[in-house]
């Protein structure tokens, strides 16, 4: 009898806890439920808040790109002054609406960003262009002072100097390297040690292009620097306050910091480089980064005129446009190594 007793005891309790176990599960299981609901939720909300943002970006970004573009329309045969005022309007616009993408870009996806870059892109050629067409300052007064020397050659009853204009305006060509107006630069030198100081540079658009085996050294904080059809160089810069864009590079050093690096056609070229949003590399192969390094005694000043973020440096995060792997690095650009980098710039 006493053994039936222990016998149902025995049993009792093992019903008692398997209920326990099965009431364990079950709770397990509501809880599941409970966090895989809210995750779903967090995730939709999440989704809508990105498009939202997108949205956003989108109508924000065109409707300012349009406003810039008026600008740049009405610029046609308006009287100079309005031509400047508009022109200094537009420029503004565009670096802000520069620094509106850079703030971005966190919540675009890759084809949003690339589309937008592009679209910035063609917008501050066409205002280098329409600053060109518009305000050619230095071209109208060179050929108005061969005009007057031809017409002053012809009362005296000399021949009109036309072979000897000729060549001067070769030279000038040389010396000021065929930089649009409102722009400064170099082109179309070889084995040359070229200098820009701060006065010239300063808050201006900086054009080198055809350069072969040159030194370049820019003093001060241009607002873009444009490299084209560089070959065999070393080019140091100083704070650039928006975006470098370099095409067609090759064999070559550079240095600069910059708000945002646009790379295309380039190879076996390294950058030292000081980027406060990102680099973006398109159709390179071999292009290698370092933290930029260069020095010279005014440039904390020129980084307080940039309006850079000293303290921030994005020069390990490339995008390239050519290589849409997750998760695997990109074989077209690489790290220098700490022992390989350039540390004297004066040699």
């Amino acid at each position: 009898m006493a053994s039936v007793i222990e016998g149902n005891e025995e049993n009792g309790f093992s019903g008692e806890s398997g209920a326990v176990r099965i009431q364990e599960r079950l709770q397990k299981r509501h809880q599941a439920r409970i966090e895989d609901a809210e995750r779903r939720k967090e995730a939709k909300e999440s989704h809508s808040v990105a498009e939202e943002k997108s949205e956003y970006f989108s109508s924000t970004f065109n409707r300012e790109r349009a406003c810039i573009e008026e600008l740049l329309s009405s610029c046609s045969g308006a009287e100079r002054a309005v031509v400047t005022e508009k022109l200094e309007e537009a420029t503004t616009k565009t670096l802000q609406l520069q620094k509106f993408l850079n703030d971005s870009m966190q919540f675009l996806t890759q084809y949003e960003l690339r589309q937008a870059q592009a679209a910035l892109q063609k917008l501050q050629t066409s205002l280098s262009e329409t600053k060109e067409e518009a305000l050619p300052r230095k071209k109208f007064a060179f050929r108005t002072r061969t005009k007057a020397a031809d017409k002053a050659s012809a009362q005296d009853a000399h021949p009109p100097p036309r072979d000897e204009g000729t060549p001067l305006e070769t030279s000038r060509t040389q010396v000021d390297g065929a930089a649009p107006a409102e722009q400064c630069g170099f082109s179309n030198m070889t084995s040359e040690f070229i200098t820009k100081t701060a006065e010239e540079i300063q808050k201006r658009d900086v054009l080198l292009t055809h350069l072969t085996n040159c030194k370049v050294r820019l003093f001060g904080s241009p607002s873009t620097l444009h490299l084209k059809h560089i070959d065999g160089c070393e080019i140091l810069c100083g704070p650039v306050s928006s975006s470098v864009f370099v095409d067609n590079c090759r064999n070559s050093v550079l240095a600069f910091p910059c708000q945002q690096l646009r790379t295309h056609n380039t190879t076996d070229t390294q950058v030292y480089l000081h980027v406060t949003s990102r680099a973006i590399i398109e159709d390179c192969r071999a292009v290698s980064f370092a933290p930029f390094t260069w020095s010279y005694p005014t440039l904390e000043e020129d980084f307080t005129v940039s309006g850079l973020d000293r303290a921030r440096n994005n020069w390990t995060e490339v995008d390239d446009f050519n290589w849409l792997a997750a998760g695997i690095p990109s074989p077209n650009w690489t790290v220098i190594p700490e022992a390989d980098r350039k540390a004297n710039w004066d040699s």
